[in-house]
């Protein structure tokens, strides 16, 4: 039953984990967030078959695009209704990753609940283990009693000699019994181990993407910054390695490969590759290192 209890605790944690994964996912799909520092804040996304691009300062509108042509302040009346959907929207997203955070504590405190119940499932295979141990012991003085009986039996009646030897194969089959569950609660002691490290390297897998994410918006920032890109939206394409650097296909000069490989050495390490589509919906990183 304990280990029916555990597994179960290790199922809840793993559905809690994928449910803030799919909200993730779906607040990126509505809009995208590209710069948040200073009070700024720029805003992307889809509605129909346009593209819209908002910038903000201090909660005030500062700019405005629709398919990139960008749309002067006195016609921004024009896009009222579309502005406030997507100021809506974006409120929405904020109290998502609000509840995202709360539901990620929990599921932090759910794991460390988890790591306290496996500390006391060891602790009662430890006492399970001893009183296997006394068990056997038993079971050999139960053994040495059988001999005992045994012999006096045979002085006594030849029925009860096969009452002894029946009694001498029960023994044999409770110590058959026990050491089965021996074995029974040696695999769950491993399969709680291995729940432990799995938790453990999802934790640090989440944390190394969340890493790469933030490490591909600054190298993007600095090719919009050095010109090489117009803006982070005109990244098509990008790819890095011990020995090139392209962007957009085009193979860049060795001085600009030095410097994000000096910059980005983690993506230079290896041969790192990057892809999105003409809207910036879908995206594939790849880092082989």
């Amino acid at each position: 039953m304990r280990t029916h209890y555990f597994k179960s605790n290790i199922l809840l944690a793993t559905f809690l984990v994928l449910t803030v994964s799919i909200n993730a996912q779906q607040i990126t799909s509505q809009y995208t967030k590209s710069d948040q520092k200073n009070g700024k804040e720029r805003v992307i996304t889809d509605r129909g078959d346009k593209t819209y691009q908002l910038e903000f300062a201090d909660g005030k509108m500062t700019f405005l695009s629709v398919n990139g042509v960008s749309i002067p302040e006195e016609k921004w009346s024009d896009y009222k209704t579309i502005i406030d959907e997507i100021r809506e929207q974006m409120k929405k997203d904020r109290e998502q990753a609000r509840l995202d955070r709360i539901q990620a504590d929990k599921d932090r405190e759910q794991g460390r609940l988890d790591r306290i119940q496996a500390d006391k499932d060891r602790e009662q295979a430890d006492r399970d283990r001893l009183q296997a141990q006394k068990d056997r012991a038993q079971a050999e003085l139960d053994r040495q009693q059988s001999v005992r009986d045994k012999q006096q039996a045979d002085r006594d009646h030849l029925e009860a000699e096969k009452d002894r030897d029946q009694a001498v194969r029960d023994r044999a089959q409770a110590d058959k019994d026990r050491e089965q569950a021996v074995r029974d609660r040696a695999q769950a002691e491993k399969d709680r181990e291995q729940a432990v490290r799995d938790r453990a390297q999802a934790e640090k897998d989440r944390a190394q993407a969340e890493a790469d994410r933030k490490l591909l918006a600054d190298l993007t920032a600095d090719l919009v910054s050095d010109k090489l890109i117009t803006s982070a939206d005109d990244l098509r394409m990008l790819t890095m390695s011990p020995t090139e650097m392209t962007v957009n296909g085009i193979k860049q000069p060795d001085a600009v490969h030095k410097k994000y490989q000096d910059k980005y050495s983690r993506f230079a390490k290896g041969n790192f590759a990057y892809m999105s589509d003409s809207n910036g919906k879908r995206v594939q990183m790849r880092r082989d290192n």
